[in-house]
């Protein structure tokens, strides 16, 4: 008598194996394709009504279909397919989100920041005075530059006298010219340079202030974003305008 030959289990549970990925793979996926695995499709249409079938409602494309075992246990859930309009609305919601999301994990790292660099106010203030110290020197250096090409016009106005009434040299215009310049350069560097003394002073006091709070009890980040710290740059205008100054001699 013939005994028919067992499948190998081996061979079988690859065959259910691939069975279960395939529903796997259907359940990640977007709307319900017709070819699905067996399962009762429900969902709620538009008018309120219950709709159930064995197959992918095409009338609920736009609501929610869950997909249930013969038992009725939940096996999958689809999405409602979205209009372009509805994706893209969709997608910067996601966007700003994520923005917000960004934006807060960097004003928590930046509180964390600054209060590991000033756990009180003495090391704050003392990075003010620096910052504020280095404006206050290239102030100190406009203004002793001005005192100089104040003290150069004198003999060239003293001289420019003999000339009233009469065209200038080349060489006197030309020096009265080039020392009028540079004086207006550097008299708006020192527009400039009172403008970078005030910035320092709010940027300090804006900080200051968030470090109360927070050495107050706030938790990193519950103040909100911030924007990026801009330190004062150190100012070389001056120095760019005695360059300028001295190669119009």
């Amino acid at each position: 008598m013939h005994v028919p030959a067992r499948r190998p289990i081996t061979l079988t549970l690859t065959l259910w194996s691939l069975l279960g990925a395939a529903t796997a793979l259907q359940a990640q996926g977007g709307a319900p394709q017709a070819a699905s695995a067996a399962g009762i499709y429900t969902c709620v249409d538009e008018h309120g009504r219950k709709i159930t079938s064995d197959r992918p409602i095409p009338s609920c494309t736009a609501k929610e279909q869950r997909v249930l075992n013969k038992d009725g246990s939940l096996k999958a859930i689809y999405p409602p397919i979205l209009t372009i309009e509805e994706r893209a609305a969709k997608e910067a919601q996601e966007r700003r989100l994520a923005e917000a999301r960004a934006a807060h994990n960097d004003a928590v790292r930046r509180d964390r920041n600054l209060l590991a660099r000033y756990p009180n106010q003495a090391p704050h203030q003392k990075a003010r005075e620096a910052a504020l110290d280095t404006v206050r020197a290239a102030m100190k250096t406009t203004e002793q530059r001005l005192k100089e090409l104040a003290a150069e016009r004198q003999p060239l106005l003293s001289e420019a006298e003999f000339y009233v009434g009469k065209p200038l040299p080349p060489k006197l215009r030309n020096q009265l010219e080039a020392n009028e310049a540079a004086t207006l350069a550097q008299r708006e560097v020192a527009v400039n340079q009172l403008a970078e003394l005030e910035r320092v002073n709010r940027f300090y006091d804006a900080e200051l202030a968030r470090l109360k709070a927070l050495w107050a009890g706030a938790a990193p980040g519950s103040l909100g974003p911030i924007a990026a710290p801009q330190r004062a740059a150190t100012p070389v205008a001056a120095s760019a305008s005695n360059l300028s100054t001295s190669s119009l001699r």
